[in-house]
């Protein structure tokens, strides 16, 4: 069974299952839940018998699933529990947990995302800067918003402002997501500098992205600071789109 150490593009890298197609349930071997398949990381052994995060779940043979977070990770690496449950599921093949497994599940997620961002930009469905997407967000064509996670509150609240308004849906609270990626990481994703938010304008785009973002978000185990941003609406329509 041979895992590529770099796997390759291809214009589907989510890793999930065809749109219109329920994902199939799978088992984590840690804590024996059943979930779709695409809210879970599959883990296969290489040839030499390493232990390998199979994000695509594209490696042929024999697979294990986990559900938890890296902080669970981490432990159940720490304390032996995965290597047990490991060796169940592969049924007592020799087995080696390399002892970063939890950073390279992280990598491997971190890079479906970013990978997922480029394909989007270059089909044409990625707004970029500022008064641009301020622009597609007032005109309704805003299906996903995004910030760096270092990207502050004013732009981000500004920005969820002319999604409101061009969504009819003043007053509701809608607001962007704060992605796990710093404005850092989302410049070299999208070949440009100081990226800080990102929007797309096409629905399937945004499903494709929303697959791995929220198994990545779950990974690190902050679901509930990381899926929306601001603290609240602007006080009025009227926003400087300068900024960040």
């Amino acid at each position: 069974m041979r895992i590529p150490h770099n796997e390759p593009l291809s214009s589907d890298i989510s890793g999930t299952a065809p749109a219109g197609k329920a994902s199939p349930e799978r088992k984590c071997v840690l804590t024996g839940r059943h979930d779709a398949r695409d809210e879970l990381t599959r883990l296969a052994i290489s040839p030499d018998g390493d232990v390998l995060p199979d994000v695509m779940a594209r490696a042929p043979g024999r697979g294990a699933w986990i559900g938890v977070d890296r902080q669970a990770l981490e432990k159940a690496v720490a304390n032996g529990k995965l290597k047990g449950a490991l060796a169940r599921a592969f049924k007592g093949a020799s087995l080696s947990i390399p002892t970063d497994l939890p950073s390279r599940i992280e990598q491997a997620l971190r890079r479906l995302v970013t990978d997922r961002l480029g394909i989007e930009l270059r089909a044409g469905n990625v707004l970029l800067g500022t008064e641009k997407i301020a622009q597609g967000c007032r005109a309704g064509a805003v299906t996903f918003l995004g910030h760096a996670s270092d990207a502050g509150t004013d732009g981000p609240n500004k920005l969820a402002q002319a999604w409101r308004v061009g969504e009819g849906a003043e007053g509701s609270g809608m607001k962007g997501v704060i992605l796990p990626l710093d404005r850092a990481a989302l410049s070299v994703a999208l070949g440009r500098d100081n990226v800080v938010h990102v929007a797309l304008t096409d629905p399937a785009a945004a499903a494709r992205l929303q697959a791995p973002l929220q198994r990545l978000i779950h990974f690190l185990g902050n679901e509930t600071e990381a899926t929306e941003s601001g603290t609240g609406a602007v006080a009025n329509d009227d926003i400087d789109t300068k900024g960040e």
